[in-house]
């Protein structure tokens, strides 16, 4: 095996944001049996450690392209872009100002103790995930706009901390 090949050559898929998730698990598996360090305990130590590298190393590469955020950022880096580059804070106002929105609607929800405000906004934020994922998959692999993509992870970064914090809410509710 080459420690070179990227996450995809790794799993034998191009490289490409909207990903066949089906085709990433079973490549997964295939190289995890193949590498996984029992199949070697009884190989000489330098081949233990060898396996352990490649185990490692194939259950870094699924994580991050199983992970839309991650996907995102590591092909963007592939492209020589930093998509979480902590000096470009800039973000479209109307983004933004929804962010605030949902945040309130976080908030009353919590004050008022009302699951079903959140189990609206938990669709809500989801269908939002969806749609910037979707514009992300079109930024990257059709119109191969990167800076536009950056802005797409970003996005992506912030819908995952919200989905997060209503979780938050929900096991306070429950307590």
């Amino acid at each position: 095996m080459d420690f070179s090949r990227t996450h995809f050559e790794l799993f034998g898929l191009p490289p490409t944001y909207a990903l066949d998730r089906d085709r990433l698990d079973a490549a997964y598996r295939e190289l995890q049996n193949a590498v996984h360090p029992d199949r070697f305990a009884a190989q000489p130590e330098a081949e233990q450690r060898v396996a352990m590298q490649w185990a490692t190393r194939v259950n870094e590469a699924y994580q991050t392209l199983k992970h839309p955020v991650n996907r995102g950022v590591y092909l963007l880096k592939l492209q020589g872009v930093d998509a979480l580059d902590a000096h470009d804070t800039k973000m479209a106002p109307d983004f933004l100002m929804q962010q605030m929105a949902w945040r309130e609607a976080i908030d009353e929800a919590r004050a008022g103790k009302r699951v079903e405000a959140l189990d609206a906004l938990t669709d809500e934020l989801r269908t939002a995930h969806r749609r910037i994922e979707a514009r992300l998959a079109e930024l990257i692999d059709l119109a191969r706009d990167y800076e536009g993509a950056r802005e797409a992870v970003r996005q992506l970064r912030f819908m995952d901390k919200l989905i997060a914090e209503v979780g938050e809410v929900y096991e306070e509710l429950e307590a």
